[in-house]
């Protein structure tokens, strides 16, 4: 079988980053596509100096149209950095306060008590996901969109999941509502406001807010986006498979999802971020602190970025996404200036930025269980499949996609697992582990994620 591969490649001459180290990165992504584990473009920039540029795979699997570094792709919860930016942006213009109720700005939810804006950035004010809501009550025949959350949240009101900032608990609704916070502040709709005040002053000429009553077909250079079906055995057009209706219904949300873009306008973001483009020195550290809780305890999320620190990389700021068979991931490595990104268009691709991170800085990728993965046979993978309870609330899930098994929490991107036995795997993202544990039956019974000191433990509930 012949793999096509199109490529756009450039070597550097940084005395930083030989050509054996971005060599390696290549061999590697090249191995995984031919794997069927990756299919989408890895851009890899020093500052600003793209060093790694290239597409693996087709854009569109029928018409057999290749992928190119100009392809545009639903960058799902990627899309949370450019609304907390936009937040920022008014917070600078003294025309809104972080630390207001977020009711002040919409009024009709002033039941929800003691939630501020703050709260919805860094994912701290409780509020249940609209998703699940939606997914079991709302008009599938209907393009949802944000005044649609507010109507129901208004009149249903839906208890919170817990005392504002008591916890740390991902939150799409939250970020949608900080969109129509923007569009009630600045007088903007949201994809106004975005194209305004980021996309234009930064020449992101191929970044856009997707409209949900605009079909992507009329998308110049659009990554159609595929999932294996494994009744079919072949991978299909999300759009064509009824496990994403859902996803359909909700397309016209915006905030916490719902910007377009490809790798060349991404590191133009990344690099106005590292030089104070749009937001002064002090505000983007505020952006970049975690958050802190009640307690006094800390989580690692500032305000739409995911935050990673070490003695080996510096400071990283990043968001990964997933969305009707989009995977993503923008990376930005504080300190050195360095950017990973990554836009994949088959949902049974992996996020493999961890092991482009450690090949990049010529490091061996650490293994945290220190054994050699495996291969399980499709029984052993299905007895660890489920729902796992951690609280109330939030649950972790495992599943299979094609054979292949991923973890993921409520709401959150799922993650490819590696087995070294039939109870214990690994993450690379996060370098921590899932112990399954049995009972006296030999059943699964419950799981235990580790990361570093850290331990976690969800019984088995389906």
């Amino acid at each position: 079988m012949k793999y096509k591969i199109a490529i756009i490649f450039l070597f550097a001459s940084s005395t930083l980053f030989g050509q054996n180290n971005i060599q390696r990165i290549d061999s590697l992504l090249i191995s995984l596509y031919k794997k069927g584990r990756i299919n989408g473009n890895v851009l890899i920039a020093d500052k600003d100096q793209i060093i790694y540029s290239k597409s693996f795979g087709f854009a569109n699997e029928a018409t057999k149209e290749k992928l190119t570094e100009n392809s545009v792709f639903d960058l799902a919860s990627v899309s949370k950095q450019f609304t907390a930016l936009g937040i920022m942006l008014l917070k600078e213009k003294g025309i809104l306060n972080l630390d207001e109720p977020f009711s002040t700005y919409i009024p009709e939810l002033s039941s929800y008590k003691g939630i501020t804006v703050k709260h919805l950035l860094n994912h701290t004010g409780g509020l249940p996901d609209y998703m699940d809501i939606f997914n079991k009550t709302f008009d599938k025949t209907k393009i949802a969109t944000n005044n649609d959350i507010i109507a129901h949240f208004s009149k249903e009101k839906p208890k919170v999941l817990f005392v504002p900032n008591s916890r740390w608990e991902y939150s799409n609704t939250g970020y949608a509502l900080l969109a129509s916070i923007i569009e009630r502040v600045s007088g903007l709709k949201y994809r106004d406001f975005m194209t305004k005040h980021i996309f234009k002053p930064l020449e992101m000429s191929n970044t856009f807010v997707q409209n949900g009553n605009n079909p992507l077909p009329n998308i110049k250079n659009l990554a159609y986006s595929y999932a294996f079906s494994d009744s079919l055995k072949k991978l299909v057009l999300t759009d064509e498979l009824k496990e994403y209706n859902d996803q359909k219904m909700l397309s016209g949300v915006v905030g916490d999802g719902g910007i377009f873009s490809n790798v060349i306008d991404l590191l133009k973001w990344d690099r106005a971020l590292y030089d104070n483009r749009l937001i002064s020195t002090a505000v983007k550290k505020e952006m970049f602190k975690p958050a802190i809780l009640a307690n006094g305890s800390t989580f690692e999320y500032g305000y739409g970025f995911q935050l990673d620190s070490s003695k080996v990389f510096g400071k990283i700021i990043s968001h990964t996404g997933g969305w009707g068979g989009y995977l993503t991931l923008n990376e930005l490595h504080v300190n050195s200036g360095k950017t990973i990104i990554i836009l994949f268009n088959h949902e049974s691709s992996e996020i493999i930025n961890k092991s482009i991170r450690y090949t990049l800085y010529g490091l061996q990728e650490p293994n945290p269980t220190g054994k050699k993965e495996i291969t399980l046979t499709p029984e052993q993978l299905n007895k660890v499949v489920g729902a796992y309870k951690i609280q109330e609330g939030m649950e972790f899930f495992i599943t299979l996609k094609g054979g292949v098994p991923y973890a993921s929490m409520t709401n959150q991107t799922p993650l490819r697992i590696y087995p070294v036995s039939d109870t214990l795997f690994f993450l690379k993202e996060f370098d921590a582990t899932i112990l399954f544990e049995k009972d006296e039956k030999r059943n699964i019974y419950k799981l235990t994620f580790s990361q570093g000191k850290g331990k976690m433990e969800a019984k088995r509930i389906k």
